[in-house]
């Protein structure tokens, strides 16, 4: 069956008629960025690219949208005149997509759209507002658990950080390879925080033991998830464009093992995901394509889990409607590395 077209669609696939199953909602934020930039425009170069990627998924035995309703959605961009202040705008705008009915992927730009997007996930119904049942699944090169950066609390260096600060009751992170003494410390002595480091992972003849002990930790979670991959967490070579690029990352396939182990968990409901620091390569589209492919997997990974009973959409917990201020009233408040 011939499929409509559309360039400026994720996967040109055209919009899909009725209410989203799933949405892609790019999110063109960079305020905090502290080395290479452009990503800003990430989210739609991702999108650009994305309509070369095959539809077709192995693991679905299906091309997608296999029969659900996919929606991209509009860049987003905040206009608010400071950091805090773009950050509740951020909220307001993801808020909608955690209703329990459709799942959403968001692309970013910057990491730094992470604590906005768990204030956002308080109201899934699944959370009904209680944020420590979630965990956060995060695949990076850098831990982002710094109390700062630059005397930016919310950079992006701080993501990780935050968004415990904000709530989350688990991080689990792999690929870390880049990380201050600080955020070593409080890897060693924050209960929530599990890390394997790409040292480990990575090890020319230890590493698939340490591997296999990353994939157990993902069979052995329950509830609700958030999947936050930068793609900085993947090896350079791989995407030398994103914003920091570090050698001795994870390879494509481990990235894609890790969505495929944590989606097919039959205790685990993957409530929203972020594929982010994505920035366009202009010699050739390779960074921005392979975070193309790694978010289809993603998509591709819910479609099977809904098909195979692991996800139904839950009743609908409505918001009061009020506008966010939460990381506004942050202003002057002091975070540490153990907060």
């Amino acid at each position: 069956m011939s499929v409509a077209f559309e360039a400026d669609q994720f996967l040109g696939l055209a919009r899909g008629k009725g209410p989203a199953d799933m949405a892609v909602v790019p999110l063109a934020y960079e305020l905090t960025t502290s080395y290479g930039t452009g990503a800003v425009d990430g989210p739609q170069a991702c999108v650009d690219a994305s309509a070369q990627v095959e539809l077709y998924d192995d693991r679905l035995g299906a091309d997608l949208p296999a029969g659900l309703v996919l929606h991209t959605e509009p860049v987003w961009e905040g206009s608010a005149p400071t950091l805090l202040a773009q950050l509740d705008e951020m909220v307001d705008h993801a808020r909608p997509f955690y209703n329990g009915r459709l799942f959403p992927l968001f692309l970013g730009g910057e990491h730094g759209i992470l604590p906005a997007l768990m204030q956002a996930a308080k109201s899934h119904p699944v959370l009904n507002g209680d944020l420590s049942r979630l965990t956060v699944v995060q695949l990076d090169a850098h831990a982002d658990l710094r109390s700062e950066l630059d005397g930016e609390p919310f950079s992006h260096a701080c993501a990780a950080a935050r968004s415990l600060d904000v709530g989350v009751g688990a991080l689990y992170q792999a690929g870390i390879r880049a990380y201050s003494q600080e955020e070593a410390r409080r890897i060693e002595s924050d209960k929530r925080i599990t890390t394997f480091f790409a040292k480990d992972t990575q090890h020319p003849h230890t590493g698939g033991e340490a591997w296999g002990r990353w994939l157990q930790c993902l069979a052995n979670l329950s509830g609700p998830v958030h999947f936050t991959l930068d793609i900085d967490g993947l090896d350079g070579a791989l995407v030398p464009a994103t914003g920091t690029p570090v050698p001795g990352g994870l390879s494509y396939w481990q990235a894609v093992e890790t969505i495929e182990a944590l989606f097919s968990n039959p205790n685990v409901v993957v409530i929203s995901a972020d594929v982010n620091e994505i920035v366009a390569q202009e010699d050739t589209p390779l960074t921005q394509f392979t975070a193309a492919c790694l978010a289809t997997k993603i998509l591709a990974s819910h479609v099977l889990a809904r098909q195979e009973g692991r996800w139904h959409a839950a009743n609908e917990n409505r918001a009061d409607g009020a506008q966010s201020t939460f990381f506004s009233a942050q202003k002057g408040v002091e975070f540490s590395a153990r907060s």
